[in-house]
């Protein structure tokens, strides 16, 4: 039994989709449970009405129509006018229509997840009719009934007893009767409402997956030709692995390294199923795979870019050393407010965290913060992780940039620079 999980960029077009069906009908003699992610830079477009609907901006209108359109064009590219699926994604969006007929009154995250999740629904009906209409018989599964979560809004916390059960119960039986298509990035509460994992979330569903069912492997499709040493956006002469260790991987994915979830590595492992990460464009190509005893050979440093970053210092009021206790409290407020530390650096007087920036979040955790302590901070920073680092790679990555923050140990180094 193999998982599958097509990012984005993957299907961000009618072409994408039809390459999509040309790979998985080559392993239509497996079991396969096919994980997709939105389409393209929807999920980007429909943060922006999020925001949009929340501000009441009067340009909500105007962003959610070209959504529309753009889902509409591939389909008329795919399909003939009067195909079904024309109606079932009229019906998906009618969610959306529902939602912003009213004021907004709920929570931002709670909002978020319940317009975002739409990207999602729409993406895996389509390509669910698209493969039934060239003859790849599968079944559409509305993922919000299997992966169980608590309700901690763009950061469900998966239940694994309730998940585990109900994806037992159910998937194996369809699995026999075909290709089972569902969705990446959502999850269900109690109360039937939408969660979403966190932002690329769908390699992490393509674990869960594959962790519950015993997969024997998870492929996870992308635009690079597999895990490279460094973003090619940014870099040139980037190199690819062809092994790397869980252990390696799950370093790389916790200091940002985008081309996984973070999450992701951890079931696999505990199961010991191995992640392929291969191209998209080139299915035939080898890609990289995550196993046990992965060989890591480190040609070039691993390089992470995050950007949109917020450096922020916290000291007390009345200059007393920065203490346990003070610690103590600051991370409580950190996890009340969903905000994860990407480094911290402790002084006598101070104590100085980077994170990424989410308007809301910052906010309500600098006021809390300011309750208690002295607060300065930095925006619009960018952070950067070097793994395996010669000598002179911080000064050739650091040069004609202004260091705020560097920290540096036997394997790693961090530098927040402006």
């Amino acid at each position: 039994m193999l998982v599958f999980k097509f990012g984005g960029a993957s299907v961000k077009d009618a072409s994408g989709i039809i390459n999509l069906a040309g790979i998985v009908k080559k392993y239509t003699g497996n079991q396969l449970l096919i994980v997709v992610s939105a389409m393209g830079k929807t999920t980007n477009a429909l943060e922006s009405l999020t925001r949009a609907y929340v501000d009441q901006s009067d340009n909500m209108h105007l962003i959610y129509d070209g959504i529309k359109q753009y889902h509409f064009d591939i389909l008329h590219e795919l399909f003939e006018p009067q195909h079904p699926v024309f109606d079932d994604i009229a019906n998906t969006f009618v969610e959306i229509d529902w939602m912003i007929e009213d004021e907004p009154h709920d929570d931002y995250d709670f909002i978020y997840d319940q317009l975002v999740s739409i990207g999602e629904l729409v993406s895996t009906r389509i390509i669910s009719a698209y493969l039934n209409n060239t003859g790849v018989k599968n079944q559409w599964v509305d993922v919000r009934g299997y992966i169980h979560t608590d309700n901690t809004y763009r950061e469900g916390v998966v239940q694994w007893d309730k998940t585990r059960a109900s994806i037992s119960k159910d998937i194996p039986a369809l699995l026999q009767k075909g290709l089972v298509v569902t969705q990446g990035f959502l999850g269900g509460t109690s109360e039937n409402f939408t969660t979403t994992l966190g932002r690329e979330g769908s390699d992490y569903t393509a674990s869960i997956f594959a962790s519950c069912l015993g997969a024997e492997s998870v492929t996870t499709w992308k635009d690079v030709p597999g895990i490279l040493n460094a973003d090619p956006k940014f870099f040139k002469d980037t190199v690819k692995f062809d092994e790397l260790s869980y252990s390696e991987a799950i370093e790389m994915t916790y200091y940002g390294a985008s081309v996984i979830h973070p999450k992701t590595l951890k079931p696999l492992q505990n199961a010991h199923i191995p992640l392929l990460v291969k191209p998209f464009a080139n299915p035939a190509a080898a890609g990289t795979i995550i196993k046990e005893d992965g060989a890591n050979l480190f040609v070039k440093p691993v390089i992470i870019l995050k950007q949109n970053q917020v450096l922020l210092s916290v000291s007390s009021k009345d200059y007393s050393f920065i203490s346990e206790d003070h610690l103590s409290d600051i991370f409580r407020l950190f996890a009340q407010n969903q905000v994860k530390v990407n480094v911290m650096q402790t002084s006598a007087l101070s104590f100085s965290v980077c994170f990424d920036f989410y308007e809301d979040r910052f906010e309500k955790l600098l006021n809390s913060l300011q309750q208690d302590f002295k607060v300065k901070y930095n925006k619009d920073l960018t952070l950067i992780t070097v793994r395996h680092h010669p000598e002179n790679s911080l000064k050739e990555l650091t040069a004609g940039k202004t260091i705020l923050l560097e920290q540096v140990s036997r394997n790693t180094a961090q530098v927040v620079v402006k």
